[in-house]
């Protein structure tokens, strides 16, 4: 008898069995040496194996992020309050180095339903070329501070609303390309990227590009100190129709999660024809347990007079800032190729590290050819709307140690000129996560 064994199958066993060998690996500490010191073997963190000349090495890791949330008013639909619990993330990473100048990356997410593909990237890299650094494949585009930060050490649950406004910044599903990206001079980081944009192509069928740069300089980089300045910019061409509608969740993943209840509100949105562009700013400061950081985003796209029936184009800002201070006195760590702040390691491996923070977002769609949600209560049209929102989040991340994270946020929003359903136009919400790293 023949039998038949799926490819998807295959696969989902493979990475249950590399998930439960990486998890079982946290367990243990030290190196391992063979007999002519060729191979070390780490398990704190992962599981990796690598030659003692680092010509050749192999590493599996992942993150499991369970999360829940409790929200009313704006947040959702008939203003009563909704909660959700969910897996947030649950992804496995495999990466490595080949003959010394050849890097891979391979980061699958088994969460996350919202997303029409999990999978997060898929590149191969080229090192050869120090300081630069050339990868092809799928690769997540960098626009902004906070989305260069890994999930894993955001300092709130869910990043700023401020990204809301232009989706395709940071869209891993449109993310096929190539990225060139180099860190020198001990104070500069950039990187630029062409990336394939999915559903946008023209009568032949050939898909439009988005191109995504990002630079930052770094003139204080120290363990208890840290000053960095960012500049991004973006731009992609739409096809005449191309239709675009800018939604926001407020940094309350729940909102999407409640298919039922949840609101996850329209602020503006157009269709589109001609060039989407949008530039970014950043800056941010660390001192010890103390840090402060912000940033700017503006977006200006074309609008398609004749498919929109006016002649709006699609104009939206926004801005957040965020102060973090860290109770148990541990600073945060940053890496410089990158750009960008990584964990905070527990000094007291009994208390572990305890951190509070605030931030503020503000979002306004200045221009829109579609009115938002439910602008009719208020009376209001296309041509007199200009949405906008405020959230206040303050929260504590409890850092038990360098691979579990507990983190509690509440969030207070407010908006104009866009109500929900029963014309709540403010709402509060709890956000819980518990997080492990391996």
């Amino acid at each position: 008898m023949i039998r038949k064994h799926s490819f998807r199958g295959v696969m989902a066993g493979f990475a249950t069995s590399a998930l439960a060998l990486a998890v079982s690996a946290q367990a243990f500490a030290g190196t391992v040496t063979t007999d002519g010191a060729d191979i070390v073997v780490k398990t704190k963190g992962g599981l990796e194996v690598g030659t003692t000349d680092k010509a050749f090495s192999f590493k599996i890791g992942g993150r499991i992020q369970a999360d829940a949330d409790s929200f009313d008013g704006f947040y959702t639909k008939n203003g009563n309050r909704a909660d959700e619990s969910y897996l947030r993330r649950a992804r496995l990473e495999i990466s490595g180095v080949a003959y010394t100048d050849w890097s891979y990356t391979f980061a699958r997410n088994f969460g996350d339903t919202g997303t029409k593909d999990n999978w997060n990237e898929a590149s191969i890299s080229y090192d050869g070329w120090k300081p630069v650094q050339i990868s092809v494949g799928r690769i997540n585009p960098t626009f902004g501070l906070e989305e260069a930060v890994s999930s894993k050490w955001i300092t709130a649950i869910e990043r700023s609303a401020i990204y809301d406004l232009a989706p395709w910044l940071n869209s891993h599903e449109d993310g096929e390309g190539i990225r060139l990206r180099s860190t020198f001079a001990d104070m500069f980081h950039a990187e630029v990227g062409g990336y394939r944009q999915d559903g946008n192509q023209d009568e032949d069928g050939q898909n439009n590009t988005t191109f995504v740069a990002r630079g930052v300089f770094a003139p204080i980089v120290q363990d208890k100190q840290v000053l960095h300045f960012g500049l991004n910019y973006a731009t992609r061409e739409v096809e005449a129709g191309f239709s675009d509608s800018i939604k926001s969740r407020l940094s309350v993943r729940g909102t999407s999660e409640d298919t039922i209840n949840g609101n996850r509100g329209t602020f503006g949105g157009a269709k589109l024809d001609g060039t989407d562009q949008a530039w970014g700013a950043e800056a941010a400061y660390m001192m010890g347990p103390f840090s402060i950081q912000g940033e700017y985003l503006t977006r200006t796209a074309d609008g398609d007079a004749v498919a929109n029936g006016n002649d709006n184009d699609l104009e939206a800002s926004g801005y957040n800032v965020q102060v973090a201070y860290t109770l148990t006195g541990e600073s945060r760590s940053y890496k410089l190729d990158g750009g960008k702040f990584d964990k905070i390691k527990p000094s007291d491996k009994k208390l572990g590290a305890w951190e509070v923070f605030y931030r503020y977002d503000d979002i306004t769609v200045d221009e829109s050819a579609i009115a938002p949600s439910n602008a009719g209560l208020l009376g209001l049209t296309f041509d007199t709307a200009e949405a906008s929102a405020q959230t206040h989040t303050v929260g504590v991340n409890w850092y038990v140690n360098e691979a579990v994270k507990i983190s509690a946020n509440y969030l207070n929003t407010s908006v104009d000129d866009i109500v929900n359903a029963n014309g709540d136009d403010d709402g509060d919400a709890i956000s819980l996560r518990a997080q492990y790293v391996f």
